[in-house]
């Protein structure tokens, strides 16, 4: 049997993304405790298997999964899972409770949490033990509840150490992510900030501000939303309070991004004021499209692979139950792999479109195989 990568991870923080660090590491044989200030999210971690608590439980007829742990035992790594403005003080707080561990965080932003712990932990030991990490992988449900062991499979972990970072630390952290699934991405803490700006909290503001427009639409547009305002829509449904924290530690490049996605939303409504203007107003609106599809191409795809080598090849699905089973079946039997799947379900219809992904040299077989077992492809 392979020996865990860790004796023993204390997790700071059972909301979703700690829960789902704990679950993660269970999965992989690693000893893990928990601790949170809010018994409930830590009653419900341990219910899930993720670990036993530091603290006692709140009375002995709950299901907790025993007393609480002994610290005595060397712990290898604490992992700081608590929100953006708690960091710097519970980071600090774990370097001097484990004087010995490796401490790391899951938080959204990093240069603000690094300068947070140097303000608490400047006269304390171990800032050398800590280094920033932050996996590329979450939801817009929030909690334990919402916590899976797989969250993090075939995800980026931005590691982020500062100047002062151990290289075990370092090392330590990186083993993390590769425990949980991931896949680990070293970066400076601004050069992090810089990049989750353009890659996560734009695209959430963008989310919400689309959104927002939504509270005043009337009921009877609203029955035309397809997919694709869904999509745009998803994330918006996110923690307010936790995004105003993300968003505010990480104010100054964010900021910078809005200003810019401002004035090519305005460029390109003065395009559509004037469009009888002329044709130069219609190639800019045109060239705005353009930089968006090209923009749009540079995403890595599945395993790294440019995204144009997969197609979508649209098939309608029954609204009935055992459908989507039958479909996945008949197309592994035809030797297809699907790479990625969309499900779009119109209001008031008894079928929805299937998105099915799949590299574009074996759309022939696919295409070949629905028609012989009867499924209607559109497009």
């Amino acid at each position: 049997m392979t020996e865990p990568p860790f004796r023993r991870v204390v997790v700071i923080g059972a909301g979703l993304m700690g829960t789902s660090v704990a679950l993660a590491l269970r999965r992989s044989g690693v000893e893990v405790l928990l601790e949170d200030a809010d018994p409930g999210n830590l009653r419900v971690a341990v219910s899930l298997g993720a670990g036993v608590p530091v603290t006692p439980p709140v009375s002995s007829g709950d299901a907790t999964g025993g007393g609480p742990a002994d610290l005595s035992d060397p712990t290898d790594l604490v992992v700081v899972g608590v929100p953006p403005a708690a960091l710097g003080t519970v980071i600090a707080e774990a370097l001097a409770r484990f004087p010995a561990a490796a401490v790391t965080d899951v938080g959204s932003v990093k240069a603000a949490a690094l300068a947070d712990t140097r303000a608490h932990a400047s006269a304390g030991p171990g800032l050398d033990r800590y280094v920033g990490g932050h996996p590329m992988a979450g939801s817009e449900q929030s909690g334990p509840l919402a916590a899976r062991a797989d969250l993090f499979d075939g995800r980026a972990w931005a590691v982020t150490p500062h100047v002062d970072s151990r290289p075990d630390a370092v090392a330590a952290v990186d083993q993390l992510a590769r425990t949980c699934g991931a896949f680990p991405v070293q970066l400076s803490p601004g050069e992090h900030d810089e990049a989750v700006a353009l890659v996560s909290h734009l695209p959430q503001v963008a989310s919400t501000v689309v959104a927002g427009l939504l509270t005043t639409a009337a009921e009877g547009h609203l029955v035309l939303a397809g997919q694709g305002l869904r999509d745009v829509t998803r994330i918006a449904g996110g923690d307010p309070e936790l995004w105003t924290q993300i968003l505010s530690a990480n104010a100054e490049p964010v900021a910078r991004l809005l200003h810019e996605a401002a004035d090519n939303l305005h460029r390109v409504a003065h395009n559509l004021e004037k469009r009888d203007a002329g044709e130069a107003g219609l190639a800019d609106l045109r060239n705005s499209l353009e930089r968006g599809a090209t923009g749009v191409r540079r995403l890595p795809g599945k395993h790294g692979a440019r995204p144009e080598a997969f197609s979508p090849v649209p098939v309608l699905l029954p609204d009935r139950p055992g459908e989507l089973a039958r479909l996945f079946a008949d197309v592994g039997a035809a030797g297809v792999n699907i790479e990625d799947v969309r499900i779009d379900h119109s209001p008031n219809t008894p079928a929805g479109l299937v998105e099915l992904w799949v590299h574009q040299d074996t759309v022939p077989a696919l295409l070949e195989a629905l028609a012989h077992h009867g499924w209607d492809v559109h497009g």
